[in-house]
């Protein structure tokens, strides 16, 4: 029997979809949901169903950004062929994203042990969700929104995907989150921020779900539930991206402090009468 039914599968997808590039934390929520349905959240299996989940909402990036996809990888392989392409911005973002994405590798084998254990628990997540609203907070009111996505350089790549380690350690603190915050107080603009959150998560997210899925196949997961949450994941995903793109141009990140922190305070509360247990 697969610990993962294929109804509890559809409602993780969704969750995982609606989520993932949202600055919330989709393994806060996840981790919440499957508490609520009873599912032990540090089990082996479980952990890596949610990281598998991610590859669909992965593949709605790849899909929502194809074009850009194609430009970037296109303009890296004329650069390493070429000696005078390689001074494109193209060429150059295609390796700050592959450096950008070596700490977060390095640290989430390295404390691999750590991460499905300890730091596993609804408490770290319920304290992460608060913290993490109050960076998101303060770099939303200190950064100047005055550079574009043409103004990146090697160093705002690697401070914003090394901040993916916060999300990595404190599962409720979120990877978008912490990256979309990292990039404000390098003053990008909400949009350029957001849009660089999706294109450093490819790699490492695509990496964790593909590392995991042994674990998930071979330790109480089926491939039925796999496959639908990836589906269900995937499509969700997608317009989720498309509405984040309108909403962070002409928004702030107010809304999504003020659900961290409401939804942080709950999970406390929660835990504390024993309703959920870490």
């Amino acid at each position: 029997m697969s610990v993962i039914s294929v109804a509890q599968a559809v409602v993780l997808g969704a969750v995982e979809g609606v989520t993932e590039f949202l600055p919330v934390s989709s393994t806060g929520h996840l981790k919440i949901v499957e508490g609520l349905m009873g599912i032990p959240v540090d089990d082996n299996a479980v952990v890596g169903f949610s990281a598998v989940i991610q590859v669909g909402a992965i593949a709605a990036v790849l899909v929502y950004f194809f074009k850009d996809i194609v430009r970037i990888v296109s303009a890296w392989g004329r650069g390493l062929r070429h000696r005078e392409e390689r001074y494109h911005h193209d060429y150059k973002f295609a390796w700050w994203v592959i450096c950008a994405t070596i700490p977060i590798v390095a640290v989430g084998l390295a404390a691999k042990p750590l991460i499905e254990g300890p730091l596993a628990s609804l408490w770290v997540v319920a304290g992460s969700l608060i913290a993490g609203s109050g960076v998101m907070w303060a770099a939303d009111q200190m950064g100047r929104h005055k550079r574009g996505e043409d103004d990146t350089s090697f160093k705002d790549a690697m401070l914003v995907g090394s901040s993916q380690i916060l999300a990595l350690l404190f599962p409720g603190f979120s990877r978008s989150g912490a990256t979309m915050s990292t990039a404000l107080m390098l003053d990008l603009d909400r949009v350029a921020a957001t849009r660089l959150s999706f294109f450093l998560g490819i790699p490492a997210l695509t990496g964790a779900g593909l590392y995991e899925l042994k674990d998930a196949l071979g330790t109480g997961v089926g491939a039925a539930p796999l496959a639908v949450g990836t589906v269900v994941s995937f499509v969700v995903a997608y317009a989720s991206i498309a509405w984040l793109l309108k909403f962070v141009a002409k928004h702030s990140f107010n809304a999504f402090v003020i659900y961290r922190v409401v939804v942080g305070v709950l999970l406390f509360g929660l835990l504390g009468a024993g309703v959920l247990h870490s």
